[in-house]
């Protein structure tokens, strides 16, 4: 049975066995849907992209990412991790690229020493939700709420976002029945320093091969969009801010963002970070079941 290569990399993070690890496979232009769903079955990460080339002539590759249990059109740490490893194996030199996926054609720039930022999808904004049944499901308490209305959030890949007390995030336990009753699948429990502009989250999927995300680039992006809907950063021009994640998993994450507004709607974000090389090999290639 042929293979394919792959790499296994840490993004968002300077340092190896932090951040998120992520399988970026390559020579896998041959391989079918359910072959590619198999492979990411197999590494068993919260994401494994493969890299293909490009169907349209504007973009520099095209970038297919899956869960375990599904393709997703769009995620950050496989779109930074994807862009350094391919620059790295010089597919092509740092400097701005364009990644073809199911989000559309993203412009990430990649740099000589190891880092990417991306530019995120059309922003999308939901409507204010009830922080009640939120903070039940996710184990905390009325107290532990920081005022702000809860809403998802994203920039081709939504989040749900929850404010809460700093302290309140190392006491989160995800009640997963009760997350799957309410229809809740992809949520960020984060605090917020508006001193410093700096946020500390904790990013759950209930009832996935991978329940806590130690690095997510979407949900960083998403979380500025809130933060200027609700009147916590500015809403006219770009702002900076920084997510500290995978603290609690013992997998220190940094992810720096931008977000841009206008008349305090959010019309663009990005998210970056540093990539580490972990391993490489080759993979077997999976029978074609399609």
């Amino acid at each position: 049975m042929s293979g394919v290569a792959y790499e296994i990399v840490d993004v968002f993070t300077d340092r190896p066995f932090a951040g998120n690890p992520l399988a970026v496979v390559y020579d896998a232009t041959d391989l079918g849907t359910d072959q590619m769903h198999t492979l990411a079955r197999e590494f068993n990460l919260a994401e494994t992209v493969f890299v293909l080339p490009p169907t349209d002539p504007a973009a520099t590759y095209r970038a297919r990412i899956f869960t375990p249990e599904a393709e997703l059109p769009f995620a950050g740490h496989p779109s930074v991790g994807a862009a350094v490893t391919s620059s790295r194996r010089g597919l092509f030199p740092p400097g701005e690229v364009v990644q073809e996926c199911g989000a559309g054609l993203l412009p990430i720039t990649v740099t000589s020493s190891g880092s990417a930022t991306v530019t995120g999808g059309t922003p999308r904004l939901g409507p204010p939700l009830d922080p009640g049944p939120l903070l039940a499901l996710a184990g905390l308490t009325p107290d532990d709420f920081a005022g702000a209305p809860p809403r998802s959030a994203g920039c081709g890949l939504d989040w749900i976002f929850l404010p809460v007390r700093r302290e309140a995030l190392a006491d989160v336990r995800i009640d997963t029945p009760a997350a799957q009753r309410a229809g809740v699948t992809e949520l960020s429990v984060f605090s917020w320093s508006e001193s410093s502009s700096e946020a500390h989250a904790r990013v759950f999927v209930p009832g996935a091969a991978v329940p806590e995300d130690p690095a997510t680039g979407s949900a960083a992006l998403g979380l500025g969009l809130w933060l200027v809907a609700s009147e916590w950063l500015p809403g006219d021009g770009t702002s900076s801010y920084q997510v500290h994640q995978g603290l609690e998993m013992k997998r220190p994450s940094l992810l720096t963002c931008t977000v841009t507004a206008a008349a305090g709607v959010a019309t663009s974000a990005t998210v970056g970070g540093h990539v580490m090389p972990i391993a490489r090999g080759e993979i077997a290639v999976p029978p074609f079941v399609g």
